[in-house]
């Protein structure tokens, strides 16, 4: 009976912590994202989809610094973008944390031709 009794604190404590988080979350959200959707052109700043009342949840807010509680009110750390966009930038900002620079850097093109004296050595 103890042992149910503490899972079922723990799980209780584990709702509560998780219901506050949602709260934080969903508080956070309305504030920042109905100020961008006025500041802005309903239009995803990647691809340029155009979206309306009917489509207008698949358009997000994205963070430029990736942080999500600098909201400045000139909207200078929100860019909008559509669902798909919006997972890949942070697909790409993952990769950078991961991996480093995503960026590729130039490789000069070899000169070397290893074939350039054949028929040379094939008369030898």
């Amino acid at each position: 009976m103890r042992k149910s009794m503490s899972t079922n604190q723990g799980q209780s404590k584990l709702d509560r912590v998780l219901a506050e988080a949602r709260e934080y979350k969903a508080k956070r959200e309305v504030g920042y994202r109905e100020q961008a959707l006025k500041l802005y052109p309903w239009v995803c700043g990647r691809c340029t989809r155009e979206f309306n009342n009917a489509n207008l949840r698949e358009l997000t807010v994205h963070h430029r610094d990736h942080n999500h509680d600098n909201n400045p009110s000139d909207g200078s750390n929100w860019e909008l973008l559509c669902l798909y966009c919006h997972d890949n930038e942070h697909s790409k900002f993952e990769e950078l944390i991961q991996y480093g620079s995503t960026t590729e850097t130039k490789v000069e093109a070899a000169t070397y031709n290893p074939f350039a004296d054949l028929k040379s050595m094939l008369k030898k």
